[in-house]
């Protein structure tokens, strides 16, 4: 490569002050170990956050052209759009707060562009040390993308594959033009946009006229919550997210979505006919959730924590699809 695209990276941030910072100290790691070095901006998306994180993004001094951007709180999808949108680079990197990019991740890249800007989606390693919660999401990781997981390589999917392999804007690499393009088409089955799934929808629009990379060498750490508290308003919100990304014909989950509803009303009748019956039911779920993990070969840790979890989690991700079904009707009838 004889000269490097411009970047921007672009991070939103929502109530995160103990992690931007280093967020943000990591990429700019990542961008002096690369050609991007003089050719990379920092769009910083405030999306209606608390005083402590305001605090923490007035105290950044980078060293790295950066800019911050404020909204009041629309959701992460409107806030990656206004970082797209205010984005001047020709590739955009877009990064989760609470995720830090390898040191060697945009070297990586660069070595292997080659006349058309690529698409990279970043292998996610999740940082499970004394988090149970994090070992609860990459257990649920790799019952989800155990062709990649189980050997992670340098490869790429199309449409053709896209449902067996992981992918998420946490940490996404594209040509701006083609996020714009992908955000032109995209279409939430929602009113409100801060329920709005923002990656699964966007890149497979991309990935009709692009392949998506994925490897080993593009890496990032990713930092789960750490409280039962915020992981039970994870899982509600991914529910509701779920709805919007999956609940539409073709998808990989389109029939888990449309059987969801019956089987928890059928469950629900169960429960108040029989509720012996529902209550040993529901109390066999962490043993079958201790027994598909350890099928996968996870680490005793991780069985653990997902078998432990999994009650909790079950109950507040199917809430949240719940509350999707009903905003998305809502939005229907409207």
């Amino acid at each position: 490569m004889t000269a490097a695209p411009s970047l921007s990276i672009v991070i939103p941030v929502y109530n995160e002050p103990d992690w931007i910072a280093r967020c943000v100290e990591d990429a700019v790691g990542a961008v002096r170990s690369s050609p991007f070095a003089d050719v990379t901006e920092i769009v910083i998306v405030d999306d209606g956050s608390d005083e402590p994180t305001r605090e923490a993004l007035a105290a950044l001094a980078p060293g790295v052209p950066t800019r911050t951007i404020t909204q009041e709180n629309r959701g992460r999808f409107e806030a990656r759009k206004a970082g797209i949108q205010a984005a001047g680079g020709d590739l955009v990197l877009l990064l989760d707060s609470r995720v830090l990019i390898g040191s060697d991740a945009l070297r990586f890249v660069s070595t292997r562009i080659d006349g058309e800007l690529p698409v990279w989606n970043g292998h996610v390693e999740v940082d499970v040390a004394r988090n149970p919660f994090a070992r609860f999401w990459r257990t649920v990781a790799f019952a989800a993308w155990p062709d990649y997981l189980r050997n992670p390589r340098t490869m790429s999917f199309g449409l053709e594959d896209y449902d067996r392999y992981p992918k998420g804007t946490t940490c996404f690499l594209a040509p701006r033009e083609s996020l714009l393009s992908a955000l032109t088409e995209f279409r939430s089955m929602y009113d409100d946009p801060r329920f709005a799934n923002d990656d699964t929808v966007l890149i497979r629009s991309i990935a009709r006229g692009q392949r998506i990379n994925l490897s080993p060498g593009f890496a990032c750490r990713y930092h789960a919550r750490e409280s039962l508290h915020r992981f039970l308003r994870h899982s509600f919100h991914r529910g509701t997210v779920f709805v919007d990304g999956f609940g539409r014909r073709g998808t990989r989950f389109f029939p888990v979505v449309i059987a969801f509803f019956p089987a928890s009303v059928a469950f629900a009748a169960l429960a108040a006919k029989k509720p012996l019956w529902a209550g040993a039911i529901a109390a066999g779920v962490p043993v079958l959730a201790a027994a598909w993990a350890a099928s996968l070969g996870r680490p005793p840790a991780d069985v653990v924590a997902f078998s432990a979890l999994s009650g909790p989690f079950a109950a507040a991700y199917s809430a949240g699809i719940w509350r999707g079904g009903a905003m998305a009707l809502r939005a229907r009838l409207r």
